[in-house]
This record gives C-alpha cells, sequence and structure tokens, in this order.
C-alpha cells in the first residue's frame, strides 16, 4: 500500500500544479474577449478566430482542471441521500462510484478521443467559419483532459481504499456547520487584514 500511496500522492502533485496555474487560462480569455470587444466596438471590426480562442481557452481550463477540481473533492453530487450515511459508507459509495462510473467513462472517453484527435490532427482540421482556428489543439486538450482525469480517478481509488483500510486518515472529515461557519469567518477576516 506504501507505494501505492506515493503514486497517488505524486499524481495529486501533478494535478495540483496544473490545476492551479490552469486557471490563468481564464485569466487570458477574459483578455481576449474584452480585446475583441474593444476593437469591435472601435473599429467596427472582428474575427472569428478571437471568438475560437475564447472558447479554446475557456474550454481548456475546464477540462485541464476537472482533474484538480476531483482531487479537491469539489465535484458537484447530492448530498441529499449522502450526507444520511456515516463517514465510513460515503467512502464506500465513493470508491464504488468512481470504480463503476467514473474510470469506465474516462476509459471510453479516452478510447474516442485518441482516433478523434488523430483524425483531426493527420486531416488539418479547420474551423467551418470564416478565419476560423485549426480544430485539433482544442481536440489535444479534450484528451490531455480526460487522461489527467483518469489518473486522478486512480489516485482517489487508492485514497479510498487506505482511507476504508485505516491506512490514511480521512482527507475529508466532516464538519459541523458552525465549524464551517468559523473557517469561513476566519478565511474573510484574513482576507480583510
Amino acid at each position: 500500500m506504501s507505494a501505492l500511496l506515493t503514486l497517488s500522492r505524486t499524481i495529486d502533485r501533478i494535478n495540483e500544479f496544473i490545476g492551479r496555474y490552469v486557471a490563468w487560462l481564464i485569466f487570458l480569455a477574459v483578455i481576449v474577449s474584452a480585446g475583441n470587444a474593444i476593437i469591435r466596438k472601435t473599429f467596427n471590426m472582428s474575427s472569428n478566430s478571437w471568438l475560437e480562442l475564447q472558447w479554446y481557452l475557456f474550454g481548456g481550463a475546464f477540462m485541464l482542471a476537472a482533474a484538480y477540481t476531483l482531487q479537491r473533492n469539489e465535484h458537484i453530487r447530492i448530498d441529499i441521500v449522502y450526507g444520511v450515511f456515516s463517514r465510513r459508507v460515503q467512502h464506500w459509495i465513493d470508491l464504488f462510484g468512481h470504480v463503476a462510473f467514473l474510470m469506465p467513462f474516462v476509459i471510453l472517453m479516452i478510447s474516442y478521443f485518441i482516433p478523434y484527435v488523430r483524425l483531426s490532427y493527420d486531416s488539418g482540421e479547420v474551423s467551418s467559419s470564416a478565419g476560423g482556428l485549426i480544430l485539433w489543439p482544442a481536440k489535444l486538450v479534450l484528451l490531455i483532459g480526460f487522461l489527467l482525469l483518469g489518473i486522478q480517478g486512480v489516485s482517489e481509488i487508492i485514497k479510498k481504499i487506505a482511507v476504508i483500510r485505516g491506512d490514511l486518515p480521512d482527507p475529508n472529515p466532516p464538519r459541523s456547520l458552525e465549524e464551517i461557519a468559523e473557517q469561513e469567518v476566519a478565511l474573510a477576516e484574513a482576507r480583510n487584514d
């Protein structure tokens, strides 16, 4: 289990590094959007390539941060039923979800995206919009995003098994509403200082 936990920590570090820096893609998308709007309004001209670049940047941020979001346990889940169970049962539910749903979906998407990206690259596929961008880089980002999500899924499975076995402390222990509120107040005060 020690070797697997080392692998898990390595995967977590990689996805954390990528996730933290991918946020800059959103900033670049805002800059491109603002620049495009200013040029369009000021000089009455625009280009589809600028619009597509915005989409590429936003899509890249979304896809490349998906693994980081999974690692941080920030994906949307319905807590109405999940929250009634003990923490141990919740870990089993998460483990089942990762193994039965996440990993098969990721493997399916990767198996579809490999030929999809290859065909796009080999054909030199370009957007059908006038002045549009080449498409294979955007499709490649989709493939990379699912690869990152897949390896993070492996890391999450390793960690869930380790937590269930007692080899690892719960990375997200349950907290009361009061504890959550106190933490948010402390964060707000720290930001104001």
